[in-house]
């Protein structure tokens, strides 16, 4: 069953701004797509909002590993752990799916902290995810999206491990790997763009690794090369998710993208999720990009 497209504004209008276009074009996209959509798109600067179903509990696949990055940041700000230090990668560590570690690494190896989390944001390593999470613990990521308004947002297990790590049976079964609702993830990012989230440095650094993510088959599609993506996505057979943040002329704008149940479950980067993900991004960048003017000799 596909559910019915609603949507809200919530507008702080910007000088010669028709949000209701934006809106139209995400509606008629939503409605067009062949699964569950949710949606929800902010201007920094103005406010500008548009929510679509954005309060609704949607799958993340991958895209939970942004808040397990947040809580990772946190805990080296709280002195719980040092992103300098040194973790082991083991055999039984080694999970298949997306990132390199498993296919192209030994175990014995070492690397930092640090580094686990980049190659879990940038390549989305599924193995490096669990190495992060052995270090900072599933339920501290849950807590703290709690304590910030975000109960939603929850890592249910590590990745392909559920049967063995899952903190939530009921969820692990519902949906996968984590959940979230649109309208937690563009909050997050906003914190994110404030340099707010975890703390000024943290934000910076997050922010480095997000603008490397290695997916370029949903928002970054479609846009022109100077736009800068800091964002982070998912993907498992029936659902396809972004968030991030567009940089360019006249933004920059948090955007969230969450699909599932969707009819097409292929694995290829013309993927119906995949395709309205990119397609959304565009329509945000077209509505607010402002051309660079050259200043008159």
């Amino acid at each position: 069953m596909f559910h019915t497209v609603m949507l809200c504004l919530a507008a702080l209008p910007a000088a010669g701004s028709n949000l209701n276009v934006l809106e139209q074009k995400i509606s008629a996209l939503a409605k067009a797509h062949e699964g569950r959509v949710s949606v929800a798109v902010k201007h920094l600067g103005t406010g500008e909002t548009i929510l679509l179903n954005s309060g609704e509990v949607m799958t993340t696949a991958s895209l939970i590993k942004f808040p397990i990055m947040a809580e990772a940041y946190a805990q080296e700000l709280a002195g719980k752990v040092k992103l300098d230090q040194k973790i082991t990668l083991t055999k039984e560590d080694m999970v298949p799916g997306s990132g390199i570690l498993t296919e192209h690494f030994s175990p014995g190896m070492t690397m930092s902290l640090r580094d686990a989390i980049r190659l879990m944001i940038v390549y989305s390593d599924n193995t490096a995810t669990n190495l992060v999470l052995d270090q900072v613990g599933i339920k501290a990521v849950n807590d703290r999206m709690a304590a910030m308004g975000c109960g939603e947002t929850r890592i249910n297990a590590k990745v392909f491990k559920g049967s063995t790590t899952s903190v939530d049976p009921a969820r692990t079964k519902q949906y996968g790997l984590g959940s979230t609702t649109a309208k937690d993830m563009v909050s997050l990012l906003e914190l994110l763009h404030r340099e707010e989230l975890v703390s000024p440095a943290a934000s910076k650094a997050m922010l480095a690794h997000l603008k490397k993510c290695e997916d370029k088959d949903k928002f970054p599609r479609r846009l022109p090369p100077s736009v800068v993506v800091a964002h982070k996505t998912g993907s498992v057979n029936e659902a396809r998710t972004d968030a991030g943040i567009l940089y360019f002329p006249g933004g920059p704008v948090a955007v969230c993208v969450l699909t599932n149940q969707n009819k097409d479950k292929t694995w290829t980067p013309d993927n119906a999720g995949n395709k309205l993900c990119a397609d959304i991004a565009l329509a945000v960048f077209e509505h607010y990009h402002q051309p660079k003017t050259n200043p008159k000799k």
